[in-house]
């Protein structure tokens, strides 16, 4: 028992003074007896009571450095080791005395003490090994005695497995799993635009056609001549006619891989497949910012990717790419650490994710104006509402946490989102100026405009109601413009957010009314003849130049997905919580069904599929004529199809198509319909025009047709035939 009392009172190392002596590793203790590493260790001394012959030596040597049996505090050992303590404290002398007991010139009482100690262990314990200064240790030795009944000790993993552990927690990682996915996701719901990329295109073979030209032009143009980025090969002899169309200069990286026309239909596939990835990815990672759980987070990706109006868009492939939208937007709410589900948290700011989303956002504005000139003026209006809510709060208290970086990667991030705008801007405000009647009308507003029903009405190549809605289309004037069913899947589910949800009601409320607002615009004309749209069309700088209101829906459908995604949520919270209030681990079967179900219906509703026709080669004598070229006949889809095929060499060609044709096109395709005679021949030269291309299985029934027989004779000209095609130089 006093072996046992000892324990309990002994005094612990961080108990002892800061100036104690060393005494306390005399012999007695450093090396010790077994019995006194037990004590220390809270065990039952066997060893002691197995010692029988324990020396006086080695008694007087544990009694001298007061950590013997005796001295742990049985009989008030922590007064002995304060007095010990303090001589070592103020005394030279005594530190002396006291380093004395633990030099290598040990007193030959306390080795020989030591070693009779040793010797006199009951139980045949081995002596323990010398050390550097001959003592043994014992306490040294006990230990071994019973790592013996230790488990192995565990083998740190090698490199390799470290490698391995690492990877693997990357691939099972949430964002790694939702990138991965909805590229294998972008790839079915596109299919076959993978199968044969190099020979098709999704949806037809027209604007799709001129895109791949887009694409590739910027490429080729950065890597031969940056100078002459906004001077493109078409429309000769024009200038600026990089703006006549959205440029897609965004994807100008791609534009660099590869040339000809196989790999501009090839850049277009891939670019078609991964711009369906972006826009989920994007309105994935917004959701899961804003608060929404998986389940939401997944409904708003498919509803924003993969709404079934984007199949009536499917061949613009400047109004589908908007998963840049969404993605800065998530971005900037994370670095402002900001949520739709908890506000503003300080402590989550992240100033190099503010920067990273206004350089998302600028990348977007650099796809096209179609939507980005919306995008901008979202932008804005987000910037001014978060701007003065700011100096309200700045005014009424204090702010507690830093704003400095916050403030300075706003302003560092705007001024670059703001001048890339700018930029992009100037070119299209150039050739508003040398060509006013590239202006938009209110008139074509009117005509794109679609009325309330179209929010009903699928695209025919929707699978589930394309069919079911060809009587409903045919009362709409431009079906591609005016079908803009977000989904009725998603228009339910968002409806039950309205009412049950994990956002605030201040924040449903400021969601649907999000909602109402973009589709009115989205209406165009439509909703009381304008009496919204029409205010931005003649007052916001730009906003005359959209032509198209309804693919304004792209923020209804962001706005629907939010709502739909805070419903979810909160039913994947209370099946936990009902889970957890029986008993259970996790929700049963039927509350996961129901979470399930309407992310199913929601996938099922934006599945295609789109026809993917084989676009027509490259005729032989375009790979080899000097420009600048004229190609017959000239029309709006086969000018086209003459653009990509240019994209090997870019010749110089007078053909050329956009959403404007300038005069000096439509007055060459007036002169040349009686090409070759000496007016059109003489005209063509004063433009500078070497060479005419005609195409023999594209003229037939044209204004053009007498151009294949012609020979040209007396006008100074050379005729000859390349593949199907017949060439005349101008000037042999």
């Amino acid at each position: 028992m006093e072996l046992e009392l000892a324990d309990d009172t002994a005094p612990r190392a961080e108990d002892t003074p800061a100036g104690a002596p060393e005494a306390a590793t005399a012999p007695g203790a450093t090396t010790g007896t077994p019995g006194d590493a037990a004590d220390r260790t809270g065990e039952i001394p066997a060893t002691v009571e197995d010692t029988p012959e324990v020396t006086e030596e080695a008694a007087r040597t544990a009694d001298a450095g007061g950590t013997g049996v005796d001295g742990t505090g049985v009989d008030g050992t922590a007064a002995d080791v304060a007095d010990t303590a303090e001589p070592a404290t103020d005394t030279p002398a005594s530190a002396a005395d006291t380093a004395e007991a633990d030099t290598p010139d040990v007193t030959a009482g306390t080795a020989e003490g030591t070693a009779d100690t040793s010797e006199g262990a009951a139980g045949g314990a081995q002596a323990a090994p010398d050390t550097e200064d001959g003592s043994a240790t014992a306490a040294v030795s006990e230990e071994e005695r019973w790592a013996a009944f230790a488990p192995e000790p565990e083998r740190e993993p090698g490199r390799l497995r470290r490698t391995a552990a690492a990877i693997g927690r990357v691939l099972a990682h949430e964002w790694t799993v939702a990138v991965v996915g909805s590229l294998i996701l972008a790839v079915v719901m596109t299919w076959p635009a993978l199968q044969y990329p190099r020979h098709t295109l999704p949806k037809d073979l027209g604007d799709p056609t001129l895109v791949s030209w887009l694409l590739a032009w910027p490429g080729h143009i950065l890597l031969t001549d940056p100078t002459s980025l906004w001077h493109t090969n078409a429309f000769y002899p024009e200038r600026w006619t990089y703006a006549f169309s959205d440029t897609l200069l965004g994807y100008a990286p791609a534009g660099m891989l590869g040339s000809g026309p196989a790999d501009a239909l090839l850049r277009y596939n891939i670019i078609f497949v991964l711009v369906h990835a972006l826009a989920f990815i994007g309105a994935y990672a917004l959701a899961r910012q804003l608060g929404s759980g998986r389940i939401g987070a997944i409904v708003a990706g498919l509803a924003f990717a993969y709404a079934p109006w984007r199949l009536a868009q499917a061949e613009h492939l400047h109004v589908i790419s908007t998963g840049g939208i969404a993605l800065a937007l998530a971005m900037l709410a994370r670095g402002h650490g900001w949520s739709l589900r908890h506000g503003f948290r300080p402590g989550r700011v992240r100033p190099g994710w503010i920067m990273a989303g206004w350089l998302v956002a600028a990348w977007q504005v650099t796809l096209g104006f179609a939507i980005g000139l919306p995008f901008v003026y979202v932008m804005a209006l987000i910037a001014v509402v978060v701007g003065l809510g700011w100096l309200v709060r700045r005014i009424l208290r204090r702010p507690r946490h830093r704003t400095g970086p916050v403030l300075a990667a706003d302003l560092v991030g705007g001024t670059i989102f703001a001048a890339v705008t700018v930029l992009m801007a100037l070119p299209y405000l150039i050739v508003l100026d040398q060509h006013p009647e590239a202006r938009r009308s209110f008139a074509e507003v009117e005509l794109f405009s679609p009325p309330p029903q179209g929010f009903f009405i699928a695209s025919p190549d929707n699978w589930l109601w394309g069919d079911r809605h060809a009587g409903a289309r045919e009362a709409l004037s431009a079906p591609s413009e005016m079908a803009l069913l977000p989904g009725y899947a998603l228009i339910a589910v968002a409806a039950a957010g309205l009412v049950v949800s994990v956002w605030s009601w201040r924040a449903r409320l400021a969601l649907a009314l999000g909602v109402a607002a973009s589709a009115v615009l989205a209406l165009g004309t439509g909703f009381f003849d304008g009496v919204l749209y029409r205010p931005l069309f003649d007052w916001l700088p730009g906003w005359d130049a959209l032509r198209t209101p309804g693919r304004l829906v792209i923020w209804t459908t962001l706005l629907l997905a939010v709502l739909a995604a805070g419903a979810l949520t909160a039913l994947a919270v209370r099946a936990r919580e009902f889970a957890v209030e029986r008993g259970y681990p996790a929700p049963g079967l039927w509350p996961r069904v129901a979470l399930v179900v309407p992310l199913l219906l929601v996938f099922v509703e934006g599945i295609g599929p789109l026809e993917h026709p084989v676009a027509p080669p490259q005729p032989e004598a375009l790979a080899t004529v000097d420009g600048p070229v004229l190609v017959l006949p000239s029309d709006s889809l086969t000018d086209m199809h003459v653009m990509r095929w240019t994209t090997d060499r870019f010749v110089p060609i007078v053909n050329g198509a956009s959403g404007y044709t300038p005069d000096t096109l439509r007055q060459v395709r007036e002169v040349t319909t009686t090409f070759p005679d000496s007016g059109s021949v003489s005209y063509l030269r004063a433009l500078g025009v070497e060479t005419v291309v005609v195409l023999a299985d594209r003229v037939e029934g044209t204004e053009w047709e007498t151009a294949l027989f012609a020979t040209g004779d007396g006008l100074g000209i050379r005729r000859e035939e390349i593949g199907r095609s017949v060439v005349f130089d101008l000037n042999p």
